[in-house]
């Protein structure tokens, strides 16, 4: 009995930070407004999981983005003595 207790305690005590479904509804629309390829469109009702799933893959392009670009850049810095790895060096520096 007092498992059951402790966990209504842990329940009853958190019911500050439930969130109610229009929040999670406005949560989510302010998501996709967010997604570039998304668009909120009225006349569009996009699931909510839609929109968890496209902003998981959008944010999993971002990273590779990134490491691509990171790649690059460390390519350009390795070679010392071309124009563009100076350039790139003084706009890091300030």
């Amino acid at each position: 009995m007092s498992s059951r207790r402790s966990s209504r305690s842990r329940h009853s005590g958190g019911s500050s930070r439930t969130i109610s479904e229009d929040q999670i509804n406005d949560l989510v629309s302010k998501l996709q407004d967010l997604l570039p390829d998304l668009p909120n469109r009225s006349s569009d009702k996009v699931s909510a999981t839609r929109v968890l799933q496209d902003t998981c893959n959008y944010i999993r392009g971002l990273h590779r983005e990134v490491d691509d670009l990171s790649e690059r850049l460390s390519e350009l810095l390795a070679n010392s003595d071309s124009a563009q790895a100076a350039l790139i060096r003084s706009l890091l520096m300030q």
